[in-house]
């Protein structure tokens, strides 16, 4: 696995539940199409796998 993962919000997080709302909002997504590089951890997978209907994951 890469040292890093891009991350983009490409859904909308109107109508998503709060605890996803509060997610996105953790991994540094606030605006529709940016993309913020996160560490490749178990913590990091673990949130974007609870999101992942609202963001694209690319190895960085």
């Amino acid at each position: 696995m890469a040292e890093k993962v891009k991350v983009t919000l490409v859904k909308s997080t109107i109508g998503a539940i709060p605890k996803h709302k509060k997610t996105v909002e953790a991994l540094g997504l606030k605006k529709l199409n940016k993309t913020v590089e996160l560490p490749d951890n178990a913590a990091t997978r673990g949130m974007l796998q609870q999101v992942k209907h609202l963001i694209k994951v690319e190895e960085a």
